[in-house]
């Protein structure tokens, strides 16, 4: 059976899209991770020279993604790491201008958005969704700003609502109005008292968006393009309402056996993740803004002290080492010292950013494939570990 191209007909996929949607992989929700273990902490320390042979290892290994790239920035100086294709139809490799989903990492953005507007008083992060989103659920009415971004509001998940996902699998290209998600859930209530534990949320960075779009009167993208593409120099980044990706773009796989791999890059519209995982970008570009974002660029230094202040929680799926959560950022405490940035997954494509709290050195890794603790809890130890001896490579300084 030939490889499909980027132009698939939605209608063979139903099925497999079915089945990832009844755990809403759609939008890499999954279970939510509390804590997450060590990666790897008595490995060796690993040569940066070996790191090529590792990404190949991991590509060519069964199962593994047809391909993957690293950015490595250490204040000016570049590395790029990359294995496998960008294009299984082509061959094409990886190149840090291709476009890709960054899943999950787009919510470090509406934490951008909203931070920049903490900064500049537009916001507080006390403000509360009764004061500043009043046509939500009373019920909800305490949740702050805080919480949503730390992912302690205990606001249900909209994209496991089955109304939701009964939508989706009918038309994997659905338009959704993207600012009217949390309505899937709006007869719930919330699974906690606000503040008393983490858990993970696709529903918080929606109501980010939303506030954020309240106290400005600008609709969310523009907020994207004026506070954080403009200020970083983020030429390649956007947040698009459809399922065509820019090209080039590195081409994301179901590589489920036993079939062979299938190309889910346009399969799935992004009006249905938006401020929670929609975005476009490149690994050039996710490189500067993690540099940016992690090294406090967008706003003043009481903000980043309010942003640092971490709880246990795990991003998801999990980084390198040992994760505890901020204000939509995470810390990684790997072997080698301490990187701060977020992850995420989504049908085809797995994504890591990360950077020094300085901002200096700076690391993206992006996968083209969905790794998982639901899909795959044994490769998804072994990526964390060789993120970890890229972590390493990228503190120490390589050889």
């Amino acid at each position: 059976m030939p490889l499909r191209s980027a132009r698939i007909r939605p209608r063979p996929l139903r099925p497999r899209l079915r089945a990832m949607s009844a755990v809403a992989l759609c939008l890499g929700a999954l279970a939510p991770t509390l804590v997450a273990g060590e990666a790897s902490a008595a490995a060796a320390p690993v040569d940066e020279r070996a790191l090529q042979r590792r990404l190949a290892e991991f590509v060519d290994a069964p199962g593994g993604p047809p391909g993957a790239i690293a950015v490595l920035r250490r204040d000016k100086e570049t590395r790029v790491v990359r294995a496998g294709v960008a294009d299984l139809a082509t061959g094409r490799k990886p190149h840090p201008d291709d476009h890709m989903r960054i899943a999950s990492t787009a919510k470090a953005f509406s934490g951008a958005v909203a931070l920049s507007l903490v900064d500049r008083h537009a916001l507080r992060l006390d403000d509360t969704l009764r004061g500043r989103l009043p046509r939500l659920p009373r019920a909800w009415g305490s949740v702050t700003l805080r919480q949503l971004l730390n992912h302690t509001s205990g606001l249900p998940d909209y994209s496991e609502s089955p109304a939701f996902l009964e939508v989706l699998t009918a038309d994997p290209r659905h338009r959704f109005d993207s600012r009217r998600l949390l309505d899937y859930v709006a007869d719930e209530p919330l699974r906690f008292r606000p503040g008393s534990r983490y858990q993970y949320s696709n529903s918080d960075n929606i109501a980010v968006a939303l506030m954020a779009e309240a106290v400005t009167g600008t609709p969310y993208e523009q907020l994207l393009r004026e506070l954080v593409y403009r200020p970083l120099g983020l030429g390649r980044t956007s947040l698009p309402s459809g399922y065509r990706m820019p090209r080039p773009y590195l081409h994301g796989y179901d590589v489920t056996p036993p079939g062979p791999p299938e190309d889910l890059s346009e399969v799935l519209g992004a009006s249905g993740v938006w401020a929670s995982g929609g975005i476009v970008s490149t690994p050039a570009d996710l490189t500067r803004f993690v540099r940016g974002y992690v090294g406090g660029a967008l706003y003043g230094e009481e903000v980043v002290r309010q942003q640092r202040r971490w709880i246990e929680g795990a991003s998801e799926p999990a980084g390198p080492g040992r994760n505890t959560a901020g204000l939509a950022v995470f810390r990684y405490k790997t072997r080698c010292g301490v990187v701060l940035g977020h992850t995420g997954n989504f049908p085809g494509y797995t994504q890591l950013m990360a950077a020094t709290p300085d901002g200096r050195r700076s690391l993206t890794f992006s996968v083209t494939s969905q790794i998982n603790k639901t899909l795959d809890p044994v490769r998804l130890e072994r990526l964390r570990a060789l993120e970890e001896d890229f972590v390493c490579a990228l503190l120490r300084g390589g050889r």
